[in-house]
């Protein structure tokens, strides 16, 4: 282990923490990587080493798949926790970040089978293997065994990593929080996006009766995308369904209006110039971030897969629903909407993304594979007995309220914070009323 300290703003002690740690857990003594941690220390509650060894450890697990905590972010979350009492650390999963990246040009020369290989590794199991590696290390040789446990805070993707951990290695957990994470326990992903249908369905039909006109202006620039070759500042291509896809916005609070904004400035272009402009092109590059982050992209779909192939799930479940097929949209009357996609991500990406195209091979062979281990064992989280307290948000298009409430039923242990009030990403947007209502209940007073 590595590390390296420094002072933010003369109040929070950052470590900055780097582990060797296998590729394979299967084969410990093969090929390694490099995992990071940024470890922050609330210096107005730890003066001295002595008090900050007594402060409890908890462990930020992030979204995802494939996406890093930045300094930025850890210190923008981190406040709220640190109030009550933890020293927190800020994984960035492998592959991701500081922890060994993962990106085409980063593994140019290699083949699509050798990459395929390489990804399989890359699961919320091996994320939670790593993160036993590093709780070993840093509490491992405390002598109160009690101390040797942390808590752990998922959001998202994060939430599914927690369930993972909890499944095989509950020994090393004290508590576990999870917003937005409460992940679906089956071994497939078509049951995740014929659930999440109807919901991104609904945030359609808001987007459309609060922007009526845009009903036309999205069917002109699908039309205009159709018929003409729309390269991207970095060469990809702005095709009708990369177009589609800003529909991920939907899922964030102020993200069907930032779907407005580049509809009006799309159209507005069409009209002036009968083209797309360069900074309306960067803009909308700048909103989807799969080029930068090919993780998300290549294994979103398996992430759900447990002992069966994935099979392109997204594009499959979506071509039973007309309203998000433009080749049906364009030949239907003038009043009928294009519907934006959820989070989906379809084989087309892999043509559309100019530094996912590198990956497409892979990306096939992964979307094709079938011997996936488990990452739930069901029959452990019945019997759980570490304290989760959870939030879960009615209307998240990415976790699915009912699949949510299907597994809370399952772990036991498990109390949730619901409300209709916020979105996906609501730790970013409303933080510190998120971490209070968790917090205080998992106090479990109950009237």
């Amino acid at each position: 282990m590595s590390l390296e300290t420094y002072v933010i703003k003369g109040s929070t002690k950052v470590v900055d923490r780097f582990f060797e740690l296998p590729l394979d857990y299967s084969n410990e003594s093969g090929p390694k990587i490099r995992v990071f941690v940024r470890h922050l220390i609330p210096l107005e509650k730890a003066k001295t080493l002595e008090e900050q060894e007594k402060l409890p450890y908890l462990l930020y697990l992030q979204g995802g798949p494939g996406a890093e905590v930045s300094l930025a972010s850890a210190l923008s979350l981190a406040p709220p926790i640190h109030e009550q009492g933890y020293q927190t650390l800020w994984l960035d999963p492998r592959g991701t970040g500081l922890s060994t990246p993962f990106s085409a040009d980063l593994v140019q020369g290699k083949s699509d089978q050798e990459i395929f290989e390489y990804l399989k590794h890359f699961r919320a199991d091996n994320i939670v293997r790593d993160c036993e590696a590093i709780r070993k290390a840093l509490l491992g040789g405390r002598k109160d065994p009690a101390d040797q446990k942390w808590t752990i805070l998922g959001q998202s993707f994060g939430g599914f990593c927690s369930l993972t951990y909890l499944s095989f290695f509950p020994g090393g957990l004290k508590e576990v929080f999870i917003t937005s994470g409460l992940a679906p326990l089956g071994d497939h992903p078509d049951p995740v996006y014929l659930a999440l249908e109807p919901k991104v369905t609904k945030r359609n039909k808001i987007y459309y009766q609060k922007y009526p006109a845009d009903v036309k202006r999205v069917r002109n620039i699908l039309a205009f995308l159709d018929s003409n070759e729309v390269a991207l500042p970095n060469g990809g291509t702005l095709t009708p369904s990369r177009f589609l896809q800003l529909g991920m916005e939907f899922g964030s609070k102020g993200g069907i209006d930032h779907v407005h904004q580049i509809v009006l400035r799309s159209s507005n272009d069409l009209e002036l110039y009968g083209k797309l402009s360069y900074s309306l092109l960067q803009s909308i590059q700048s909103t989807q971030g799969m080029d930068g982050n090919p993780i998300f992209a290549i294994l979103h779909e398996p992430i759900y897969c447990q002992g069966r192939a994935a099979n392109w799930s997204a594009e499959r479940v979506l071509s039973k629903f007309p309203q998000y097929q433009w080749s049906h949209i364009k030949h239907a009357s003038p009043d009928t909407p294009a519907y934006f996609f959820g989070e989906m991500v379809l084989p087309s990406v892999f043509d559309d993304f100019a530094n996912l195209r590198p990956l497409k091979g892979a990306a096939e062979l992964l979307a094709r594979y079938s011997d996936w281990p488990k990452v739930y064992d069901l029959d452990q989280l019945a019997k759980n007995e570490v304290k989760v307290t959870a939030a879960t948000y009615y209307d998240d298009i990415y976790v699915e309220f009912g699949l949510a409430q299907e597994t809370a039923a399952v772990v036991k242990n498990t109390e949730q914070f619901i409300s209709n009030e916020y979105f996906h990403g609501a730790i970013r947007t409303d933080g510190p009323v998120v971490f209070k209502q968790l917090f205080k209940l998992s106090k479990r007073e109950y009237d």
